[in-house]
């Protein structure tokens, strides 16, 4: 696993524990919630990657 998508699980992990501990998504919503964070996640740092080489 690379370094952005190690680091998007991790930060992915962490916001779906806050929203279960300010209950936004409940525990038993885990599976439906946490792989749409994730590639929302991933999609961000993939933007923030180009738009590093791309020199903005």
């Amino acid at each position: 696993m690379d370094k952005d998508r190690k680091e998007a699980l991790q930060v992915a992990k962490e916001l779906t524990a806050k929203f279960i501990e300010t209950r936004t998504v409940s525990p038993s919503n885990f599976a439906e919630v946490f792989p749409s964070v994730y590639r929302v996640v991933c999609a961000a740092i993939s933007v923030d990657a180009d738009q590093d080489k791309a020199g903005k």
